[in-house]
C-alpha cells in the first residue's frame, strides 16, 4: 500500500539459510520494489579480506578495508549485482569459503557502522526490500513492514546444500549442518546489534512451506501494513 507517494519499506530478517535472498528477491519483483541483499555487501568485504589474507580476527584492519571499499548494488533485469571496487562479485560472494567467514566479517562494529550507514541511504526512498539479520532491530527500526523468516537448521542446511550443489559445489551436509549452527551462533550472540525477532515483526517458519506459499504470505502482510505517516 501507498500513501503519501511512497511505497513501503520492509525489512525481513532471519538466520543463515532462510531461503531470505531468494524469496525477497522475488517479491520484490512481483511488487516492483528495489531489492537490497545487506548480507552480500558484508560477503564483499569478507570477500576482499580473503583475497589479502586479513584476519578475520583483526577488528582494526576489517574496518579499515570497510572504510575503503567501494561497495555498489545495481540491478538488471530484477538481478541484484554487488560489484566491489568496480568489480562483480556477485557470483564469487557466494562460495562456501565466504560463507563460512562472512559472520566473522559482520559482527565487527567499525564494519556494521560503514555498512548500515550505505543501507539506510538506500532505503530513504522507500518501495524497498531489505534482507540481513538486524534490519528490523537497527538498520530500519522505523520500517512499515518487518518479518521474521525462520524455518529448522536441517532444513535450512538442505536449502544451503541444493544451492551450492548447483551451482558446482561439492557438499559436506554434516559440515555444512555445523557452519549454519555456527553462524547462528555468532549472529544471535554479537556485541552489535545482533539477530533477534522484534516485538513488531511478523514471524514466518518456512520449515513446511513451499517457495510459493512463503512469497505469497510476505505480500499479503506487506499489503496489510501501510507506509507510516512521518
Amino acid at each position: 500500500m501507498q500513501r503519501n507517494g511512497r511505497k513501503p519499506v520492509v525489512a525481513i530478517d532471519g538466520p543463515a539459510g532462510a531461503g531470505k535472498s531468494t524469496v525477497a528477491r522475488q517479491v520484490s519483483k512481483d511488487l516492483g520494489y528495489i531489492y537490497i541483499d545487506t548480507g552480500a555487501m558484508y560477503r564483499a568485504i569478507t570477500l576482499k579480506a580473503l583475497r589479502q589474507g586479513i584476519s578475520m580476527e583483526d577488528e582494526q584492519a576489517l574496518t579499515k578495508l570497510a572504510r575503503e571499499t567501494d561497495v555498489k548494488i545495481s540491478h538488471v533485469d530484477h538481478t541484484q549485482i554487488i560489484c566491489m571496487d568496480g568489480e562483480d562479485v556477485t557470483a564469487e560472494i557466494r562460495s562456501p569459503k565466504v560463507s563460512r567467514n562472512v559472520s566473522l566479517v559482520a559482527k565487527v562494529p567499525g564494519v556494521r557502522l560503514e555498512m548500515v550507514r550505505l543501507q539506510r541511504e538506500l532505503a530513504k526512498a522507500g518501495g524497498v526490500i531489505m534482507d540481513g539479520r538486524d534490519i528490523g532491530s537497527y538498520v530500519l527500526p522505523d520500517a512499515d513492514c518487518k518479518i521474521f523468516l525462520t524455518a529448522s537448521a536441517a532444513e535450512r542446511a538442505r536449502r544451503r546444500a541444493g544451492d551450492l550443489t548447483t551451482a558446482g559445489y561439492e557438499v559436506n551436509m554434516a559440515q555444512l549442518e555445523q557452519e549454519i549452527a555456527m553462524r547462528d551462533q555468532i549472529d544471535s550472540t554479537r556485541e552489535m546489534a545482533p539477530l533477534v525477532q522484534t516485538e513488531d515483526a511478523i514471524l514466518i517458519d518456512s520449515s513446511d512451506m513451499s517457495f510459493d506459499e512463503v512469497v505469497e504470505k510476505i505480500k499479503q502482510c506487506i499489503e496489510r501494513h501501510p507506509v507510516q505517516q512521518t
